[in-house]
């Protein structure tokens, strides 16, 4: 082949790559967002949430405890909205199994609260997947004076059975 021929390829192979990049193809690190999870060792519902941010593009460090109430008590999560882990992202606490695509548009509206929470562990929600007949579960955002439902789900996940967004 010819060095011209060569060129061109190249330069178009880049165009392409660099078309790719900018659209969003892939997430880039200054893209992402990176969230804290506390979990139990054991629990392996957390570790299948945790997969389920890290496909929505969210970047994910896990801290191991035994004990999470110290951590729920730090992040003002109320005792009625606990769950079986507990994260935070950029000053927000997420409680429970919360759907990544609503933990987004906490983060792109940014109210004033403390945070979300899936309180329990419904079947149906994200890391709870199940073939048995799922939850209906509400996303609730909290602050220390109020809650109220941000998001409500009915059957299982994915995000496209969401109602009342």
């Amino acid at each position: 082949m010819s060095k011209w021929i060569l060129g061109a390829l190249a330069t178009a192979l880049f165009a392409l790559a660099a078309g790719f990049f900018v659209s969003g193809g892939l997430s880039s690190p200054a893209n992402a967002q990176t969230i804290t999870v506390y979990k139990t060792p054991w629990c392996g519902c957390c570790t299948a949430w945790i997969k389920h941010l890290q496909r929505d593009g969210l970047e994910v460090r896990v801290i191991e405890r035994e004990d999470l109430g110290p951590v729920r008590a730090s992040l003002n999560v109320p005792d009625e909205l606990a769950s079986c882990h507990t994260a935070s992202v950029d000053g927000y606490a997420i409680e429970g199994h919360v759907p990544a695509s609503e933990i987004r548009k906490l983060l792109e509206t940014r109210p004033d609260a403390a945070g979300l929470s899936v309180p329990g562990m419904p079947m149906g929600s994200p890391g709870m997947e199940t073939t048995s007949p799922p939850d209906a579960y509400d996303v609730i955002l909290f602050s220390t004076e109020q809650q109220s439902v941000f998001a409500s789900y009915v059957g299982r996940f994915p995000a496209e059975q969401a109602v009342g967004q």
